[in-house]
């Protein structure tokens, strides 16, 4: 084979590895630069979470179990999901309409696409609702931001 050939072909090799390459690193690559901000946690009760991470709000029951949290690091968006003692909301809740409600900036498998179209109430600055007796909550990093500027944050 000729060098010229060899040439051709090393240079095709080449450039079909590097394609490949972009084809998977840059996905991942994107993936892990949006979500290095973010923290998953699990707690069995409500009392565990909130000791062990001051950013879940104090309004969460402490006999909350099967907690589950996400946060992003670098404001103030957040997911909680909680089993309840019953199917009321936390008495620090109060009534709200969907019309206001955020989309969340963050997800995880366990927490619903549509919750922005499920919000019944405002438990601090969170948006939430209830099916039987699991909390959907989340928070919006401007909303967050707002709280801490009039001190109402964690409420």
């Amino acid at each position: 084979m000729s060098s010229k050939k060899t040439a051709v072909l090393v240079t095709a090799g080449v450039v079909a590895a590097t394609g490949v390459l972009a084809v998977v690193a840059v996905p991942a690559a994107a993936d892990w630069f949006g979500k290095r901000h973010e923290q998953a946690s699990s707690y069995a009760t409500g009392a565990e979470a909130k000791s062990e991470r001051a950013s879940v709000p104090r309004w969460l029951p402490d006999d909350a179990k099967s907690v589950r949290y996400v946060m992003r690091t670098t404001g103030g968006d957040r997911l909680l999901k909680a089993t309840l003692p019953s199917t009321e909301l936390p008495a620090e809740c109060r009534p709200a309409t969907t019309d206001g409600a955020k989309k969340p900036d963050l997800s995880a498998s366990w927490f619903p696409l549509d919750a922005q179209g499920q919000a019944t109430a405002r438990c601090g600055a969170y948006y939430a609702y209830m099916t039987d007796t699991t909390l959907y909550a989340w928070q919006d990093d401007k909303d967050w931001q707002d709280a801490n500027r009039s001190g109402t944050a964690g409420q």
